[in-house]
């Protein structure tokens, strides 16, 4: 009797220790099957979604954690998310939370707020990505969500020569003195507040006191282009706020910002929160400004009144506000009108031939 128990225990404690190696290995395997999977999503990525919208991500792993930075549709890149993570084969993206009002008082104020979390779901196969956007409603039931799909990015190559640049012939974007041939609104529902006058382009957003507030359209080429340069003059009254979209994916600011310092999202010249100026340049509001802008194998350079503020630089993916997200398409000039009044002439684009 003494004897079974002995090999009873035996054969228990050789069944725990099979168990404890075989969980061993188990753990080990899923560990390694997770940085697998983290490996396959490292890189940047863009991508489409929900209607027209343009996103970009760039997911990196350092000092034994995930980071990502995300640029979704109209906003600018937003650097660090609050939560990354890889889940069996799913990548989750947390965005800032959306704050819901759900009682108030006799006198309008806040009595049960609930921050409600957004978050991303994205799956691989091989070079592309596919996902939702999440959203769950305020009042308990469901969800809204928004399908994404893109493919990872190559590298960006090496910076241009561009003294060794060849051009074609220049076009000149205002076609005719005094009507808008050659471009056309992006937004078909939206009002127009675009015209031309004596070869100026010029955004007119009038809104009506006292009436609902008027969504006016942003204006495109009809045509579309690969690598060029830019040649351009605008006019940016005070407080303004547009954009020069470069094959409808990158955006160089215009705005009224001589007496602001240099920021990345607001400064005269600077690409959309991706490339902060190295100098200021730009000239007081309702002056008459020069743009010298050379876009090449995913580098720009951004010459403002004659001074050089962007030197050939590396532009990773699209900005907020893009039309398109395949970084090698053709794509055309758009220019912001969904903002504050603007004025352009003498736009001339020279293609640059590869």
């Amino acid at each position: 009797m003494k004897s079974s128990a002995i090999l009873i225990f035996v054969v228990l404690v050789a069944c725990i220790g099979i168990s404890a190696l075989c969980n061993a290995n188990d753990a080990k395997s899923m560990t390694e099957g997770s940085q697998d999977q983290i490996d396959g999503f490292l890189g940047q990525w863009t991508f489409d979604f929900g209607s027209n919208a343009v996103g970009w991500l760039q997911v990196r792993q350092e000092d034994g954690y995930l980071d990502a930075d995300l640029m979704w549709g109209g906003g600018g890149v937003f650097y660090g998310l609050p939560y990354v993570y890889v889940a069996g084969d799913v990548l989750y993206l947390g965005r800032n939370p959306r704050k819901a009002i759900l009682g108030k008082d006799t006198h309008g104020n806040a009595t049960l707020t609930r921050d409600y979390p957004t978050w991303v779901e994205l799956k691989r196969d091989g070079e592309k990505i596919t996902g939702f956007y999440l959203s769950p409603r305020s009042s308990g039931f469901g969800m809204d969500s928004v399908f994404i799909k893109g493919i990872r990015l190559p590298d960006v190559p090496p910076a241009p020569d561009l003294k060794k640049l060849k051009y074609g012939k220049p076009t000149q974007l205002i076609e005719t003195q005094n009507d808008l041939k050659g471009w056309r609104l992006i937004e078909d529902h939206l009002a127009n507040g675009w015209s031309v006058k004596d070869g100026v382009l010029t955004n007119n957003p009038v809104q009506k006191d006292g009436a609902p507030p008027i969504r006016y359209g942003n204006l495109r080429t009809e045509k579309v282009f690969e690598d060029f340069n830019l040649k351009l003059e605008v006019n940016a009254p005070p407080r303004s706020n547009s954009g020069v979209y470069l094959r409808g994916m990158y955006e160089v600011q215009v705005a009224d910002s001589y007496e602001r310092p240099l920021n990345w999202g607001g400064s005269m010249g600077a690409i959309f929160t991706r490339i902060l100026p190295v100098v200021k340049a730009e000239k007081p509001a309702g002056e008459w400004q020069s743009l010298d802008i050379t876009l090449c194998d995913r580098h720009v350079t951004v010459i403002l009144n004659g001074t050089k503020i962007i030197n050939n630089q590396p532009v990773h993916g699209a900005t907020g506000g893009a039309i398109q997200s395949d970084v090698f398409a053709p794509g055309p000039i758009y220019l912001q009108g969904d903002h504050t009044g603007i004025s352009f002439r003498n736009l001339v684009l020279t293609p640059i031939i590869h």
